[in-house]
């Protein structure tokens, strides 16, 4: 027993120089650390390398070909999406800010990806998603506003095929998910969020600890 504590407080010495080497382990290109950088300037977060390796696997795993972002930024973990999906698929992204998707355009060009592999939609993603086809979608990523996060999640299984994948970013919340402290609303419906989603029928369920924390489910058949 003395021999399984000692085992445990190692684990616990190194889990977080483990953790800080698994979410570095992805190299990254030139047109990431562009996107990166102007992400950087414009004072905007963007996903780690963990969560955009992890993002790729999962498109790549899904085999898919349509993919819906909520959330373009500078283009980050647009690149890392279109990097896992079919060489024919076609990323839909959201984002409030058309300024941010010229600069994803421009990393996504820099990627080597064809112009019609992207669709740009500028606007709000709660005035965008309900025209977008039911269960046309292999994959939805949601990385935009927190306190929207359990309606992008009905809007999602809407527009997820069966099988497919919903993604949320940033569900660690900095750590404040789990701090007992009083908490703001976004903390309060990422909770929320994270207690919907686990009890589920609907969805297979999984917290990848990538990032701030990336949340995934899969649709069942």
């Amino acid at each position: 027993m003395r021999q399984l504590r000692g085992q445990e407080r190692a684990i616990t010495a190194n889990r977080q120089t483990s953790w800080s080497f698994a979410d570095a382990f992805v190299a990254e290109n030139d047109a990431l650390r562009w996107a990166r950088e102007r992400a950087r300037e414009a004072g905007l977060p963007s996903v780690s390398p963990g969560t955009g390796g992890a993002l790729r696997l999962l498109a790549a795993t899904a085999d898919a070909k349509a993919v819906a972002e909520i959330g373009t930024g500078t283009g980050v973990s647009g690149i890392y999406l279109l990097l896992g999906m079919r060489p024919d698929g076609v990323l839909t992204t959201v984002d409030l800010q058309p300024e941010r998707q010229q600069f994803a355009k421009t990393a996504f060009r820099e990627a080597g990806f064809a112009g019609n592999r992207a669709r740009f939609i500028p606007g709000r993603a709660l005035d965008v998603l309900p025209r977008l086809a039911d269960g046309g979608y292999d994959l939805v990523f949601c990385d935009g506003d927190r306190l929207e996060y359990l309606d992008y999640l009905a809007e999602s299984l809407r527009l997820l095929r069966p099988g497919g994948l919903v993604c949320f970013e940033g569900v660690f919340a900095d750590g404040r998910t789990v701090d007992s402290a009083a908490q703001p609303a976004e903390v309060q419906r990422i909770r929320e969020l994270l207690r919907t989603v686990r009890e589920s029928q609907e969805l297979i369920p999984s917290l990848l600890p990538v990032g701030d924390g990336l949340l995934c489910a899969v649709r069942r058949g």
